[in-house]
């Protein structure tokens, strides 16, 4: 495998050109099912595989459970701005830099109770939107874009199996 097929195992986002009903509930199961199967995939593993990088200068796989419970809960929040104000601006964060704060090296099981909770709140948000819930937006001041919130779902079922394709590509290998 080539540095860019470990680094992206599922290829990088690509997003719609168009967005359906099937689409969308195909999305929000993909948020449902993934701390669950996030949990499944590393269940069995000890703390020294944890803290397996899934590629070289890449973040162990502790590290990757720890950020996708933070990018989660932003984006969770992403969401109720979004739904509650009229295009906020959001507050991006280095994700990079969280990764290197002492609590990423904590065990992992605080951050998968974080993400069943937080997926449980998110998935029913999701389950109750309009059509036009789905078209509310939010703008990201580094890249100037504003986002409809069913491209962010599809952005975050994507990251959700980038991420979880780092963990399971990883065990492969141990």
């Amino acid at each position: 495998m080539t540095d860019e097929e470990i680094k992206y195992p599922i290829g990088k986002f690509r997003a719609p050109v168009s967005y359906t009903a099937e689409d969308l509930r195909k999305w929000t199961t993909t948020i449902k099912e993934f701390p669950g199967r996030l949990r499944q995939a590393i269940i069995n593993l000890n703390e020294k595989q944890l803290d397996t990088q899934y590629r070289t200068g890449g973040w162990s796989l502790r590290q990757v459970v720890h950020h996708v419970a933070d990018s989660h809960m932003n984006c969770l929040m992403r969401f109720k701005w979004a739904l509650t104000e009229e295009n906020p601006v959001i507050k991006p964060y280095e994700e990079g830099d969280w990764a290197l704060l002492p609590d990423y090296r904590l065990p992992v099981e605080p951050s998968l109770k974080l993400l069943e909770g937080l997926h449980l709140h998110w998935v029913a948000l999701l389950e109750s939107f309009t059509e036009d819930e789905w078209t509310r937006t939010f703008l990201h001041p580094a890249s100037g874009e504003t986002m409809q919130l069913k491209k962010a779902l599809a952005l975050y079922a994507w990251h959700s199996k980038h991420h979880l394709a780092h963990v399971t590509e990883t065990i492969k290998k141990l």
